[in-house]
């Protein structure tokens, strides 16, 4: 039996029921661990949020519990947003050992019982709460890293790009963090499937699917009639967008439907959406605040990335009545079922997604049907309180086989 499989099979019951335990989140932003942090407290646990955000990044609710190193995070982030001749991962790298260092030194091993990290902070706290007996886990929202390194440098050879820069440092990191950590907490089947692929053995492996909130998204009215196909998220070579561009192309010509970009563009794809602006709107970076309004102006969200964890998006559109088209490599099988909420394709198969949105043009009523399907499967899934209770029960099983109090 996996581990994933042991929570489920212990509920969430037992861990509400065990004692209080206090945990460390790290993350070098925000991703999901700030929605894992509002879980904890929920769940009635003792957290201390150890960030690179600024104070004024983190939510307001959480910045009591929140300790911050920004300075040379927003340097790194500043050094992205550069003109590409000045663009390194000296910055990037640099940020992740001084946050991992910091975190060393500022976290407190005799009193805290977890320490939930975003992988590629380095090891360093990680081993001081072994050293300590307390637990350790390497929370990796993506696949396996070299994995990721593997798909991603095909698709870039694909494209004709340069190839991705994947920092060694960084790569000796995480592998690190990957032996040495307790567990290793993955948010879909897909990126479990990899790091079993990659040698690490399942029973080290735990699944716990990415929530929602549900108060902020949800259906709105549509505009208008139009056919319109989202993509929400990095414009990119990851992301697969110059295969949405060539499903799409004669639909879009032929005036079947409209095609809306959502989200920031990364400059390895720029070359690429100028060759295809013909094709789409573009709607620049949106506020989660406004995020339902544009989703429900939709009527299908594809996503057709080569290497994700769990694409964020897929829920959200679920949530504001919308279905998905995705591939395999974006966790869609964790939040939906082929052909019922959505379809799940192939990576790097354009026909397919062509075919998945021709046959949704033409079933208006089905795709109706669908739409609803997956409204009501996200409410099922329970949103973030589901995603909470999966890994605090997560947290009492790991205490539990290292022989510590749950």
């Amino acid at each position: 039996m996996t581990q994933s499989s042991v929570v489920e099979t212990m509920g969430t019951g037992a861990a509400l029921r065990g004692r209080t335990l206090r945990v460390a989140i790290s993350a070098i932003g925000r991703f999901h661990m700030f929605d894992l942090a509002h879980q904890m407290l929920r769940l009635g646990q003792r957290v201390e949020i150890f960030t690179g955000n600024p104070m004024s990044r983190v939510d307001r609710d959480l910045r009591p519990f929140t300790h911050t190193h920004s300075f040379l995070h927003v340097l790194a982030v500043l050094n992205q947003r550069l003109p590409s001749p000045l663009k390194t991962t000296w910055w990037q790298n640099q940020d992740m050992e001084t946050l991992g260092r910091w975190l060393a030194r500022s976290i407190d091993p005799e009193t805290t019982d977890i320490l939930d990290g975003l992988d590629g902070l380095g090891p360093a706290a990680g081993r001081l709460m072994k050293c300590h007996g307390k637990a350790w886990i390497c929370n990796r929202g993506s696949s396996h890293i070299l994995t990721q390194k593997a798909l991603l440098e095909e698709e870039h050879r694909r494209w004709g790009g340069p190839g991705p820069y994947f920092n060694p440092g960084h790569l000796e990191r995480c592998l690190a963090e990957y032996a040495e950590a307790d567990a290793i907490v993955v948010p879909s089947d897909f990126a479990q499937r990899s790091f079993v692929e990659q040698g690490i053995p399942s029973e080290k492996l735990y699944i716990c699917p990415y929530g929602v909130e549900l108060s902020m998204f949800h259906p709105m009215p549509k505009a208008d009639s139009k056919f319109r196909v989202l993509f929400v998220g990095s414009a990119s070579l990851r992301k697969g967008v110059g295969y949405l561009f060539e499903a799409l192309r004669p639909l879009v010509k032929r005036g079947f439907c409209e095609l809306w970009l959502v989200g920031g563009i990364e400059s390895a794809a720029k070359p690429l959406l100028a060759k295809n602006q013909d094709l789409f709107a573009y709607k620049g970076r949106q506020p989660r605040a406004t995020l339902a309004s544009v989703y429900s102006q939709g009527s299908v969200l594809v996503m057709p990335s080569i290497e994700e964890g769990l694409a964020l998006v897929q829920a959200q559109a679920m949530a504001c009545g919308i279905p998905v088209i995705a591939t395999t490599n974006t966790g869609a099988e964790n939040l939906f079922s082929d052909g019922i909420e959505g379809f799940i394709v192939p990576i790097r198969d354009p026909l397919a997604i062509r075919d998945k949105v021709e046959w949704m043009i033409g079933h208006v009523t089905e795709r109706a049907r669908m739409g609803a399907a997956a409204l009501e499967r996200v409410k099922d899934l329970g949103g973030w309180n589901r995603y909470g209770e999966l890994c605090l029960a997560m947290y009492h099983e790991i205490l539990a086989r290292k022989g510590g109090m749950a």
